[in-house]
């Protein structure tokens, strides 16, 4: 078999060898055929909309994270944004010192069980240092993620990781472990996010023994590596206005439709992020739909509204945590490869959609209710109550933690009168029935008595409720422990 060479086109290679009924392969008959990709034919508008509308689903992560990065090439030192969100130049971190402010909108479904860092990396200008400070024996994480949000190291209590530094490098990083690096991880893009979590309880004595360790959490470009510690008052930083602050109930709007199938929107996305394995031809027909919609302005306008459709329409559903992953007992759900996605498209999108940079899933299982024992929307103008049996609090490893953690419609803190926003592990009031069980109330009013302690604060609206288990034991990984229902209180 000849082969034709179509240097016009874009096109895959790769090995063909017929099989026959049985599956084994016919002897002498392998061959190497050449897959083209598009070759620019006339692209109908309803064709164009059909491409348009997976190409807004798959793409939504990507551009996603693409501009966030954006937005953080303007940051000009470490600073808190309004106060509540931490920022920082390309390539560097900031920390806050104590838990996530409920006016913070730039992240949706934070925690406050922790206290959270965040910083974007570009591995194309640098590599970067990670500075891992001694934690003794205080539960941590340090979250790395790339442009798809899967994740790329292994840092935290649960890995053993030790105090030091240790280095990620873009997908095109050559070299050798620098002298005074403990360990090298690599990123698939240059886009990558680094997000530390620090366990923090919720007293006044340990929001003090925290501040040591955090102050010591760094990231920096390689050139800044001198083998020392380097220490930072992060309760010292500016705190800058931010023009959209307030404008919104919900998390800020981090993709636009109206400007999605661009060059430079899905078109840089298509540059900076390789093309995972099988994923060459969309690659092709995404490309090939940007030339046409370039070409042909009836086309732009129609896949411009495809994505206003796909993002009015379709994305709402994706938002909702009931929807991600899979069904568990009592109308629980739950992702079952958080920060390990690869081509699962569905479950990368309800994710960043809803409650973006999640964990690895050996790292943290997320287990996400909207409804009641009866399958009814939980709304905090009526009351509820979440009994764990003895033993039964969400099973973590040594060190581990749990939550449970009440928001808002729109996967946010609504503020309450006591500023509780979770339960669990940090909580050490929390009250034990006489059984050994341990009961929640769930409810805006605050309940009298010793059922104060175990009350969780709930808006008079439809709510959501998050039960985090960090570290999580086997019996969490493998689903033979099963949470309990909410229970709607007659």
């Amino acid at each position: 078999m000849s082969l034709v060479t179509l240097t016009t086109l874009p096109m895959l290679c790769f090995a063909n060898t017929p099989m026959d009924a049985s599956g084994k392969a016919r002897q002498g008959q392998g061959a190497v055929t050449t897959v083209t990709g598009p070759a620019g034919s006339i692209m109908p508008v309803g064709y164009a909309e059909s491409v348009a509308a997976f190409a807004y689903v798959w793409g939504w992560p990507l551009v996603n994270m693409h501009n966030r990065q954006q937005v953080f090439t303007k940051v000009p030192k470490q600073l808190l944004l309004a106060g509540v969100m931490p920022a920082a130049p390309i390539n560097h971190l900031t920390m806050l010192t104590d838990y996530v402010s409920p006016q913070m909108r730039d992240v949706a479904h934070p925690n406050q069980d922790v206290v959270y860092g965040f910083g974007i990396l570009d591995l194309a200008k640098s590599p970067v240092i990670v500075q891992v400070p001694n934690f003794k024996n205080r539960f941590w994480t340090m979250m790395v993620e790339d442009q798809r949000t899967d994740s790329l190291a292994q840092l935290g209590s649960m890995h053993g990781t030790q105090s030091g530094f240790y280095m990620i490098v873009g997908p095109d990083w050559q070299g050798d472990k620098p002298a005074g690096v403990t360990n090298i991880f690599r990123s698939s893009t240059n886009l990558a996010v680094v997000a530390p979590r620090v366990f923090m309880q919720d007293t006044p004595e340990d929001r003090i023994a925290v501040q040591e360790p955090i102050a010591q959490i760094a990231v920096y470009p390689f050139a800044d590596f001198d083998g020392t510690m380097k220490s930072t008052d992060w309760k010292s930083l500016p705190h800058v206005p931010d023009p959209n602050a307030g404008k919104t109930a919900g998390e800020k709007a981090w993709v636009k439709p109206e400007t999605f199938f661009t060059d430079a929107q899905l078109g840089a996305v298509l540059k900076e992020v390789p093309p995972l394995a099988g994923e060459e031809a969309l690659y092709q027909q995404f490309g090939e739909l940007l030339k046409q919609a370039k070409a042909h302005p009836e086309i732009q306008q129609a896949i411009t509204k495809v994505a206003q459709d796909v993002e009015k329409n379709v994305l709402p559903d994706l938002f909702r945590l009931e929807n991600i992953g899979k069904r568990i007992a009592h109308g629980w759900a739950k992702p079952m490869n958080n920060g390990r996605f690869g081509t699962d498209y569905l479950t990368r999108l309800e994710v960043a959609k809803s409650n973006i940079f999640t964990n690895d899933y050996l790292e943290t299982n997320y287990l996400y209710q909207y409804n009641d024992q009866n399958g009814q929307r939980i709304n905090g103008n009526y009351e509820y109550t979440l009994t764990f049996a003895k033993g039964q609090t969400p099973p973590v490893v040594k060190n581990g933690f749990w939550s449970l953690t009440m928001y808002d419609h729109n996967h946010f803190f609504h503020q309450n009168e006591i500023n509780r926003y979770s339960v669990g592990t940090k909580n050490k009031s929390l009250k034990y029935n006489a059984d050994g069980s341990l009961t929640i109330y769930i409810q805006n009013q605050c309940p009298s008595g010793d059922k104060v302690s175990n009350w969780l604060p709930a808006p008079k609206d439809d709510i959501a409720m998050t039960i985090r288990a960090y570290a999580p034991a086997e019996a969490l990984l493998n689903n033979t422990w099963q949470p309990p229902a909410v229970v709607k209180v007659e």
